[in-house]
């Protein structure tokens, strides 16, 4: 079973297993903790009704820490496993799970959301991001792309299926600071047969003022209002670098 003390006291499977290191992670747990009490008051039970005895009372669950539970929906976040192999990893059935995944899931957005972590979402607000210097106006484009579990029904199949990834897989498009790690904007989830440029298009990002915007290959074409586009050059072939 998967434990938040094997992560404390072996720091180094903390960062592959959740996506955050382990100073990260003890910088979340606050904002979790007061997440989940403002979606889920400790006076009453979960179905909303007043609590006959005191929080804390009668069996120990599996995930009965709040350690536990930012360990757990943090593993699903990262990792996106089936809910089979979460059961296995937290002693839990798979119903469990599924309702675990769909009651942390809003309280780990809303701890995000409290620490100013979140990607803006909506591309018409994106221009009122704050980015007040030229070094932060500095943003790349690019398109991402995630494995999914393979759709059953055929079409969705053909939909999801990325020849570049030779897999199947759903697509998002983000911007970053150049010179930061930090994910400025996300887009909504496109199927992963969708183009780079396509997906840049149809959200219709407005950019802040003075933004200087790189961008790959893939967006050939994209010109949006901003100061200044960059675009890398493809690198050439043999067969082209000698004239062949």
């Amino acid at each position: 079973m998967l434990t938040f003390t094997a992560i404390r006291y072996n720091r180094r499977k903390c960062l592959p297993l959740t996506g955050l290191t382990f100073s990260e992670f003890q910088l979340l747990l606050p904002a979790f903790v007061r997440s989940y009490a403002d979606l889920y008051p400790p006076e009453v039970t979960s179905a909303g009704r007043p609590r006959q005895r005191s929080v804390g009372g009668g069996r120990k669950g599996a995930l009965a820490t709040p350690e536990q539970k930012l360990l757990f929906i943090l593993v699903y976040v990262k990792t996106y496993p089936l809910q089979a192999v979460m059961a296995e990893l937290f002693g839990l059935s798979q119903p469990g799970v599924n309702s675990w995944i769909h009651r942390l899931l809003p309280v780990l957005q809303g701890a995000l959301q409290a620490l100013g972590t979140l990607p803006q979402r909506d591309p018409d607000c994106f221009a009122e991001a704050q980015l007040p210097t030229d070094e932060d106006r500095q943003l790349i484009l690019d398109g991402t792309e995630r494995r999914r579990q393979r759709p059953k029904d055929p079409e969705k199949q053909a939909a999801h299926y990325s020849g570049k990834k030779k897999a199947h897989t759903d697509k998002d498009v983000v911007i970053a600071g150049v010179h930061s790690p930090r994910i400025e904007f996300l887009s909504e989830t496109y199927i992963g047969k969708t183009h780079d440029k396509k997906i840049a298009d149809q959200e219709g990002i407005s950019y802040p003022p003075g933004t200087v915007l790189h961008k790959d290959t893939a967006f050939q074409g994209y010109e949006p209002a901003v100061q200044e586009t960059c675009q890398a050059k493809k690198k050439a072939t043999p067969r082209e670098t000698h004239g062949g």
